[in-house]
């Protein structure tokens, strides 16, 4: 048999034979709900034997009841032991250890995504999302650590759902990190049994950007907020497109790490927001952030401040302390005008503490959600019907409510409300409300290629971002179409409107083109010394990155929303042109079984190579997207593919749909099925 001394010697990669002292917890910060625990004794050994496998055999009595009170208190074995003492937060790329700069870059962008000032749940490894985890436990992360300071250039590291596999021979123009999040069988493809997997600690819940490395905080949302506001003006409130939306109404809910967004680009939009925070917490870092500029306590202040502001067309974001359905019956009690109305609670995890019931205080939420999931469930499920009447009643009055791909409405479905079906049997065919991206993001912005391009300054120096967004707005055509014009005046006024929070980061809505352009004039930058590394990416959420029939392929309708060969192939194809880092997940913002969805990262270090890679990769990662868009029929996507079959002879093309008379479909169809 094996002995473990032998197993220790043919390491050279791995934790270091001490054990650390238990760090201390500051006050203030916020720290995960007892997520339950739900396992058998049998499970129960598996799961201990598993964190096990990290640590030297001579720690394992000390530690073997840490972890258990930690999985039978918290849900989940977290290693707080191995935690580094003190804050977390993405330093300059030189202050790391490394052989390579692609590898450095990554632990800028796992501290990055740990930050206090940054994380939901910094101590739990939560970045956003309720239950977004860059990976599942401590010993993972300074065994990940330990791997990114000693790989070269020419190896690669594989993380699945947050176990550093290994290291393993590649090419300079390999990924120097491959991901994998949560990605279950299909028949254990549900929230039960993905619970249990997690709790063993053998599957991650990588959300989106928060497993896959590349979250940058609330301004990683805020550009896709902002946008989605201004077109659901054009389109619904008649604004026009040189115009801003003064005057108007928009309610919402969420000041979390991606919900805490929508007060700022509201304010972006020149609009008034009010937004419903059951968590106090939340609501002071965001104001504390200067993300939300009023704190109300009650329905009739909040409503009354938002009056005021209306009355002066200037723009205003009030936190509503408590719950949006309180906000929404008061708002519908007294026939208050809601221009804009949406929700973004965490909503793909409901029961497991993503929304809380109406009349429940945040702390009886935490409670109950520990002590009694099946009277929370209930709870849930009557809140969300309450929920659901008064969004209706508000539509009615001529509210336009778009779902903000949270599974707000397929919770509410799920809660037994079979109104909301839209073809009053199931969800396949969606909603009587749009997804914003049904609406408003697809067809106006995906469908051409527009998705949430970004990038961090990897020497964390204010000046450098400066220069890259000088460098951006000198990439960009505004007489092109109106999202270029759009994206000009953003990147314009980045600077005034104070967006960063966290490392040094930029946001921006570009086509596949305006990112290849974007990004050569960086690498360009750096090649010149003027500015240090360069790590660009994007959200998940993108033209290509994910399939999701209730979010990002809600605007598909040729039957292939339920399908994941689009995310699976940009993934591949992302690897095989060599981008620095790429994932693959399941769940995303939508939940687990909901959602198959992927990212990358690209270190730009000034190098022809990276020049290469950006040319062919970046291409292949939007524009495969939109060619599968513009194979479901969309007219914008098939403009955009026609025009780059055109541009692009010789070396790329898309295959074109024909189109077909409806009438003669339906006509012909009627002679065989009644």
């Amino acid at each position: 048999m094996i002995k473990n001394d032998a197993i220790a010697k043919s390491m050279t990669i791995k934790l270091d034979d001490i054990l650390p002292e238990m760090p201390s917890f500051a006050e203030g910060i916020r720290r995960a709900p007892d997520r339950g625990f739900r396992l058998t004794k049998e499970q129960t050994e598996i799961a201990l034997k598993n964190a096990l496998r990290y640590v030297p055999e001579r720690f394992h009595e000390q530690v073997i009841p840490e972890f258990l009170e930690e999985l039978t208190t918290r849900g989940r074995i977290y290693a707080y032991r191995w935690r580094p003492e003190g804050k977390l937060y993405g330093k300059p790329i030189d202050e790391y250890k490394g052989n390579s700069t692609a590898a450095k870059a990554m632990q800028v962008m796992i501290d990055n995504n740990l930050d206090f000032d940054v994380a939901l749940y910094p101590y739990e490894l939560v970045t956003y999302g309720e239950t977004g985890q860059v990976c599942q436990n401590w010993l993972q992360y300074r065994l990940i650590k330990k791997y990114l300071e000693v790989m070269t250039d020419e190896q690669t590291l594989v993380v699945e759902s947050g176990h550093p596999v290994g290291l393993f021979k590649s090419k300079k123009d390999s990924p120097r990190v491959i991901i994998t999040n949560g990605l279950l069988i299909g028949e254990y493809d549900n929230l039960d049994d993905w619970e249990i997997a997690e709790e063993m600690g053998v599957t991650n819940y990588g959300q989106m950007t928060a497993g896959g490395w590349m979250y940058i905080g609330p301004q990683g949302i805020v550009h896709g907020t902002f946008n989605t506001l201004l077109n659901a003006g054009r389109l619904k409130l008649g604004v026009p497109d040189d115009g801003d939306l003064a005057g108007k109404l928009f309610i919402s809910s969420g000041l979390g790490g991606m919900s805490g967004a929508q007060g700022k680009a509201a304010e972006i939009a020149n609009a008034v927001a009010i937004i419903a925070e059951v968590d106090q917490s939340r609501i002071d870092t965001r104001l504390e952030q200067g993300w939300i500029s009023k704190l109300a306590q009650t329905p009739e202040e909040a409503v009354k401040l938002a009056q005021e502001s209306m009355a002066k067309k200037e723009a205003m974001s009030i936190a509503y302390h408590g719950n949006i359905v309180d906000l929404l019956e008061y708002v519908d009690k007294h026939k208050v005008h809601v221009d804009l109305l949406s929700d973004q609670t965490s909503c793909h995890n409901a029961y497991n503490g993503g929304y809380c019931p109406v009349g429940v205080t945040f702390e009886e939420r935490t409670r109950l959600l520990k002590e009694d999931q099946p009277k929370f469930q209930e709870l849930i499920n009557k809140t969300l019907v309450r929920h659901f009447n008064a969004i209706k009643h508000l539509v009615d009055q001529g509210t336009y409510f778009f779902d903000y791909g949270n599974s707000f409405m397929k919770a509410i479905f799920d809660a037994g409300v079979m109104e909301i079906s839209k073809n009053g049997r199931d969800d396949k065919d969606g909603f009587i409300w749009p997804s914003y991206v049904e609406d408003i993001m697809g067809p106006m912005l995906f469908d051409y290629g527009y998705g949430p391009f970004r990038w961090v300054c990897l020497s964390g120096k204010h000046e450098d971002l400066v220069a890259t967004d000088h460098a951006a707005m000198e990439a960009i055509n505004p007489e092109r179409r109106y999202q270029d014009r759009d994206n000009y005046n953003w990147i314009r006024d980045a600077e005034k409107n104070q967006l960063v929070v966290g490392t040094e980061a930029r946001i921006l809505y570009q086509d596949a083109q305006g990112r290849i352009d974007v990004a050569l004039k960086f690498n360009e930058l750096v090649r010149e010394g003027k500015i240090g590394p360069v790590m660009i990416g994007r959200d998940h959420h993108d033209v290509s990155g994910t399939d999701s029939p209730f979010r990002e392929t809600s605007n598909i309708r040729d039957g292939s929303n339920v399908t994941a060969d689009m995310a699976v192939q940009c993934y591949a194809g992302n690897a095989a042109r060599g981008m620095s880092l790429i994932a693959l997940h399941n769940g995303g913002g939508t939940g687990i079984g909901k959602s198959v969805n992927g990212g990358f990262g690209l270190v730009l270090d000034g190098s022809e190579l990276v020049d290469d890679i950006i040319r062919s990769a970046i291409s292949w990662d939007v524009m495969g997207g939109v060619a599968r868009r513009n194979w479901a029929r969309n007219e914008h996507s098939m403009e955009t593919s026609i025009a780059f079959n055109e541009e692009k002879q010789g070396t790329d093309h898309i295959t074109i749909p024909y189109l077909t008379d409806d009438k003669a479909i339906r006509e012909a169809v009627s002679k065989y099925v009644k």
